[in-house]
């Protein structure tokens, strides 16, 4: 699962809500990435360095470059700890160092971000910062950076979480049932169609992701054999079903508007016996009624 989410790189938003959180998903993938060698930046926004630290050992702690914007975002206290331009120039300062070589970059998170910086730009930095490998700035070759984003939809409206979802090449939505996380998996790859995968995860103490398989629910609960079943059609006050005589009768019975071939023979071939109908009328004291022709007035 790990190798799945970081071997694309571009931009992977990790996406969770209040129920199921994701931040230790980010921590995660961050340990995989420093297993494997790379160079991982993240920049903190909702905890402190100390609180994000907490977990890793020693030798994963000393791999992570921790950008700090969680102690003074705006340099209040003007101590010369806070970081020169503040998040956008946090951010920008990434995809202008002279490294080269795989890269994870972690973003705790995008909703802080959102927040504070227009979305339009913080579109345009991100992917700036996920196409380095595309368009390097500088001359020393770029291999891979992936940017690892945390953002708590529900936060957001449907404008900003779209604009994201555009970015990204992989989108992962936690959620899960009976206690046990699930991943949606969402993978864009150009000129391919998008594919979709669930996985069913644990992550341990130590922030080592356990793959497990679909949660069996449980099955509803099955009636006692020995349990006589009652009839609902017992206790009516009316028939659901007609006897056979009521049937008969129903069968034989010609609705008025059929057309049946004795009505029709009767219509077009009258007995001589049959009595002819008219019709009379008695015009009413108050007809309208002009005995002149109404045509006199014409030379015909």
């Amino acid at each position: 699962m790990l190798e799945s989410l970081l071997a694309p790189g571009g931009l992977v938003l990790l996406r969770d809500s209040v129920e199921w959180e994701g931040r230790s998903l980010l921590k995660a993938l961050i340990k995989k990435s420093a297993l494997c060698g790379e160079q991982v930046h993240i920049l903190g926004c909702e905890v402190s360095e100390e609180e994000f630290r907490e977990g890793f050992d020693a030798s994963i702690n000393s791999q992570l470059v921790y950008h700090d914007l969680f102690r003074d975002p705006l340099n209040w206290s003007k101590t010369g700890e806070a970081l020169p331009g503040g998040a956008l120039g946090a951010l920008r300062a990434m995809y202008r160092r002279p490294d080269s070589g795989p890269v994870t970059i972690a973003l705790d998170s995008l909703s802080w971000l959102l927040l504070h910086l227009p979305c339009t730009t913080l579109c345009q930095t991100l992917h700036a910062l996920s196409h380095q490998d595309i368009y390097p700035s500088d001359s020393s070759p770029v291999e891979q950076v992936c940017v690892l984003g945390l953002l708590h939809e529900e936060l957001h409206g449907p404008g900003p979480m779209g604009a994201l979802s555009s970015l990204a090449q992989t989108e992962v939505t936690l959620s899960g049932t009976a206690g046990q996380a699930s991943a949606h998996i969402l993978y864009r790859r150009p000129r391919q169609r998008p594919t979709h995968k669930i996985q069913w995860f644990s992550i341990l103490p130590d922030f080592s992701v356990d793959l497990q398989g679909e949660p069996v629910l449980e099955s509803q609960p099955q009636p006692d054999p020995d349990t006589p079943l009652v009839d609902p059609t017992t206790h009516l006050t009316f028939n659901l079903r007609l006897s056979k005589k009521e049937r008969e009768a129903k069968d034989s019975l010609t609705l008025p508007f059929q057309f049946s071939s004795e009505k029709q023979q009767a219509l077009l071939c009258p007995g001589s016996g049959q009595a002819t109908s008219h019709i009379f009328y008695e015009p009413d004291a108050y007809d309208d009624l002009d005995q002149e022709d109404p045509d006199d007035d014409l030379d015909i």
